[in-house]
């Protein structure tokens, strides 16, 4: 009996978390509501606080969980050239924004919403990323094949700027992700001003 248990909230909770994600994209954190989110998982609001104390923290989990995914899977390689590091970075972050969209949505989107201690949270994680990106132009710099004005401000526009993808991009359309990412590459190499 605990077995069934264990079964059905191993996907209870995996679907509470996808359908607030959706819904959260859709329609926007503020105007969708917890029965919103028990009527399209199939269970009574009730039964949603056994997965989360309220919309707040469920919209941390997934802010949260999206960004240590995000950090998880971005591999730099260190003893690579500045400019391959910055090609990798490029097609990496434009093909895992293109996988989780919703997620990607919703970490730009959302943090207005949180509370300013989960806001701080999730600042962090982010910021984590973001130096990612920074140590790759900074060593770009000092290699002399990079050349910014501002180097921190460089970072905050090539994400927004990869991110952006999101908003724009249908599966089947005009060019696919591999051609999205030459063009894109060809932007970050403008950004970075390199040689």
């Amino acid at each position: 009996m605990a077995r069934t248990h264990g079964s059905r909230a191993e996907i209870t909770g995996p679907l509470i978390r996808d359908e607030a994600r959706r819904l959260f994209a859709r329609n926007g954190y503020a105007a969708v509501s917890m029965r919103q989110i028990a009527a399209a998982v199939g269970v009574q609001a009730g039964a949603l606080y056994a997965y989360t104390p309220d919309k707040q923290a469920l919209l941390h989990d997934l802010l949260q969980s999206h960004m240590k995914e995000l950090l998880a899977a971005w591999r730099d390689d260190p003893s690579a050239d500045p400019l391959t590091r910055l090609e990798r970075f490029v097609r990496f972050h434009i093909d895992f924004s293109l996988d989780h969209a919703d997620a990607v949505f919703l970490s730009y989107m959302e943090l207005r919403n949180l509370t300013p201690e989960n806001f701080r949270n999730i600042a962090e994680l982010r910021g984590r990323y973001e130096d990612a990106l920074d140590q790759i132009l900074q060593a770009g710099a000092e290699a002399g094949v990079m050349h910014m004005m501002d180097r921190k401000l460089t970072t905050l526009a090539m994400i927004a700027m990869l991110t952006g993808v999101i908003n724009w991009y249908r599966e089947g359309g005009r060019l696919d992700r591999d051609r999205i990412g030459d063009i894109y590459w060809g932007l970050a190499r403008g950004a970075v001003g390199a040689n």
